[in-house]
């Protein structure tokens, strides 16, 4: 969305039909479930203006989330959308599946920086579930 600048029902009706479960340029995009897509891509990007300051906050001043590439970007709001919205899921867990969906993007140390990244976030908002 924030590359293509489209909007919300386009970018969720172009994974359905065309990237989920499907093949792609030489590569086969996995099935997800479609319904926990479009609630986890329509929270984060209603939930914009509360999740991006805790990110930043979590920033250095001289690298605030508009410095950030964009697919790090989209994987820390949602990681962080996950730690504010979904308590059912332990913290520790959400943080290790976004690294991991970092390293599927990335081979160099971002996964490590969304990881801190999401460990910072994590702390104030549920550090009772990562001090255990």
């Amino acid at each position: 969305m924030d590359i293509a600048g489209t909007g919300l029902k386009a970018t969720i009706e172009e994974y359905e039909n065309f990237r989920l479960g499907q093949e792609l340029d030489g590569n086969t995009y996995l099935e997800a479930d479609a319904s926990w897509f479009r609630y986890l891509l329509s929270g984060v990007v209603k939930g914009q203006k509360t999740i991006d300051p805790v990110i930043n906050n979590a920033l250095s001043n001289e690298w605030p989330l508009s410095r950030i590439d964009s697919t790090m970007r989209a994987i820390l709001r949602a990681g962080v959308f996950e730690l504010i919205k979904k308590k059912d899921v332990v913290a520790k867990v959400v943080i290790v599946e976004y690294v991991e969906v970092a390293k599927a993007f990335f081979d160099g140390d971002e996964p490590k920086v969304i990881n801190g990244i999401l460990d910072r976030v994590a702390r104030p908002i549920r550090g009772y579930e990562l001090d255990n």
